[in-house]
């Protein structure tokens, strides 16, 4: 009876003898996330000051780097579970799984380690569709963190503290590589010249020397990157035999998938949140 058991339930490990080495199990720490809380799991690049260098991203943005980012979490939300929405800027991401998660049982590790390597591979894999002249030099590195939070308000502040950084690192930057590309001042130079500026300094060197409305510049280097999912209709072509008739005909169907989405926009304000309530449903 115990050997037809073990061969329903597909589990060897639990069927056969426990073995006397196996106590070392009781080594491992429990790392099962608290329930009710939002999990974040945020990555970064390792060392991709270097790295960017080295791969000749343009300064002070890169849209080849952006997209790629961008594309490496939506290969994550597509292939992981119960994650609710992305945040992303430069060399970061922001995923937050839903409060409800179940996900192999809240386990921490489990959740750092597949975003860190599904992100990290889909890097190295889509690579080539976006830097179709650059060589991938070496493989990149990324390095994760988990972060909970138990309240709705904890998690838009999250995400409004990291858009936040998003406009503060993307305001400094344009200005510094405007005056070292345009103005001929060197690093040291560039970065003695905007110490102790405050945000309206900063746009007021952009218009007065370089001709530049810091607000015109693209929403994704200004705002990031969110994602979220959203039902589309696709029109489709299919192969269908019609009735009394011999031959096949392509037909257009349509249909509605949910997929992830990126967006460029405001998540500081209520409008967003409005827009999206499904997000922070309950029912997460």
């Amino acid at each position: 009876a115990a050997s037809g058991l073990c061969a329903g339930s597909g589990r060897w490990a639990s069927c056969m003898a426990k073995s006397k080495f196996e106590y070392v199990r009781d080594f491992e720490a429990d790392d099962t996330c608290l329930p009710n809380c939002w999990i974040v799991v945020r990555l970064d690049g390792r060392n991709f000051h270097r790295f960017s260098e080295q791969h000749e991203f343009k300064k002070p943005n890169d849209d080849r780097a952006l997209q790629l980012m961008t594309k490496c979490a939506q290969t994550v939300m597509q292939e992981l579970e119960d994650i609710a929405i992305a945040y992303g800027q430069s060399d970061e991401y922001s995923f937050v799984f839903k409060k409800k998660s179940r996900w192999f049982k809240r386990r921490a590790s489990k959740f750092m380690t597949h975003v860190v390597s599904q992100f990290a591979s889909s890097y190295v894999f889509y690579w080539k569709d976006y830097f179709k002249d650059q060589q991938l030099l070496y493989p990149p590195g990324f390095d994760g963190r988990i972060v909970l939070y138990p309240s709705n308000q904890n998690i838009k502040d999250y995400l409004s503290w990291r858009q936040a950084d998003c406009h503060i690192n993307n305001l400094y930057n344009t200005v510094f590589w405007m005056l070292v590309q345009r103005s001929g001042l060197t690093p040291v130079q560039a970065q003695d010249r905007l110490q102790g500026t405050f945000a309206g300094d900063k746009n007021e060197i952009l218009f007065s020397e370089f001709n530049i409305n810091y607000n015109n510049e693209p929403l994704m280097y200004r705002k990031g990157t969110v994602l979220i999912w959203q039902k589309i209709n696709e029109i489709i072509t299919k192969k269908i035999k019609m009735p009394k008739e011999e031959e096949e005909k392509e037909v257009e169907v349509n249909r509605t998938r949910t997929k992830v989405v990126p967006l460029h926009c405001d998540i500081i304000g209520d409008q967003f949140w409005e827009e999206h309530p499904e997000i922070l449903a309950e029912s997460s």
